[in-house]
């Protein structure tokens, strides 16, 4: 009777854990998106591309922007005297909200104009916004504050329980907007003078822009709560107020490849004379790398700058990136790792006359996965701005020799390999 017993609850077990995995994979294969492997042949520069960029990233070109940037913890202040002085709505939206110091500051200024009358819609991410406290809360929906979370954990989330809304924006009276790395964490305060004060960069615009800005706070908005907004608090009309042309990369349409990952892969492609990237999580997948590997063919000059492992947040994402350093080093890219805090930047040049700046980490997570938002600005100025932030922080940086990669510790290159295994959820 026990061995029959025993038979039975064995069975048991072993069909509950195949009925566990066959909705898993059910489960993967209705979410998972389509990552057809990219590919792209032209002669023209990237300055003639820039209708294609946008096109090719389901976006429109706009000109008439002007561009801020906002470094560090500076970023904040401006922010924050921003939404201090908004009259009819602002719209926030992130993926890491911590309590703290900063937190309470932009709970403290959002509370206040939405007592004052103003419309304020709160989005964050249910994951990564877990250490928002009840108090915090309460505070920020006591004053009149719509507070919403994206995903949250919910039986009928199960799905979609991977997505996540790493975008960074804030929009302020349909007329203001800001883009980029910036989280609210008490860590992103300073000026990255130490290990405990975080390095970031995000940009201020005007103009045209803000309305794809607004469209993308619009769409998680909208398909977390149902409501829509319109007229001319939100979407008024815009005259120039600049000279620089951008194009918002956000969309990620089922059954094809996000725009983010498209534009991405299609700047490299096109690169004549230097790509510069700054990114914390720097996971190229294989065509990525065999890009970088034809780029360096062409004469480019392409270098990478990320935190180390003893730098980073998250060492497990850096040894995930070590796993391709070799085969990145034979190419011919140039690496350059910073030992000293967190580089959370998220930013790309190309041929000096044209940036990316965003939320977007260079990993498949952000690729392929998470909901994002990449603006690409064509504009010398800002691109020499960029290049000049990386020249600053790669004077403290190690820069990788391959020789001596190609020596490191068997327990180094075991984690490398170990974590890549994951490098799809990191």
């Amino acid at each position: 009777m026990e061995s029959f017993l025993g038979s039975a609850l064995h069975g048991a077990a072993a069909l509950f854990l195949g009925l566990a995995a066959l909705m898993g994979l059910v489960i993967w294969s209705i979410k998972r998106h389509n990552s057809p492997k990219l590919k792209i042949e032209c002669d023209e520069s990237i300055d003639e591309l820039i209708p294609s960029l946008a096109g090719l990233t389901l976006s429109t070109a706009v000109a008439g922007n002007s561009v801020e940037l906002l470094e560090n913890g500076a970023f904040f202040d401006v922010l924050i005297g921003r939404i201090s002085a908004a009259r009819h709505n602002v719209h926030f939206e992130t993926f890491l909200w911590k309590d703290g110091v900063l937190g309470q500051r932009l709970a403290n200024a959002l509370s206040e104009r939405a007592r004052a009358g103003v419309k304020v819609r709160v989005l964050l991410d249910a994951t990564g916004s877990k250490g928002v406290g009840k108090a915090t809360r309460r505070q920020m929906k006591d004053a009149g504050c719509k507070l919403v979370f994206f995903h949250e954990r919910a039986i009928h989330n199960i799905g979609v329980m991977n997505e996540r809304d790493h975008r960074k924006l804030v929009v302020i009276d349909g007329r203001e907007a800001f883009v980029g790395g910036h989280c609210v964490v008490d860590a992103w305060l300073g000026n990255a003078e130490d290990g405990q004060h975080y390095a970031d960069l995000s940009v201020r615009l005007h103009g045209p822009i803000v309305h794809s800005v607004q469209a993308a706070f619009s769409e998680n908005w909208g398909g977390q709560t149902g409501d829509l907004f319109v007229g001319k608090d939100v979407f008024p009309a815009l005259a120039p107020a600049g000279k620089v042309t951008i194009h918002a990369a956000y969309a990620k349409p089922e059954g094809s490849a996000p725009a983010v990952k498209i534009l991405h892969h299609t700047v490299i492609c096109l690169a004549q004379k230097r790509i510069w990237i700054q990114n914390p999580y720097f996971i190229p997948e294989p065509e990525a790398i065999d890009a970088f590997g034809a780029a360096v063919r062409r004469g480019v000059d392409v270098r990478v700058m990320m935190p180390s492992t003893s730098g980073s947040d998250n060492p497990m994402v850096q040894h995930a990136g070590h796993r391709n350093f070799e085969k990145l080093l034979k190419c011919g890219v140039r690496l350059f790792e910073y030992p000293h805090t967190l580089l959370h930047q998220k930013v790309m040049t190309v041929d000096g006359v044209w940036s990316a700046i965003g939320s977007s980490n260079f990993d498949d997570r952000s690729f392929d996965t998470n909901d994002e938002i990449t603006l690409g600005i064509h504009d010398a100025a800002l691109a020499a701005q960029l290049d000049a932030v990386f020249e600053k922080y790669a004077a403290r940086c190690q820069e990788i020799d391959l020789k001596a990669w190609q020596q490191r510790g068997w327990w180094h290159k075991a984690k490398d390999n170990m974590y890549y295994l994951f490098n799809e959820v990191l």
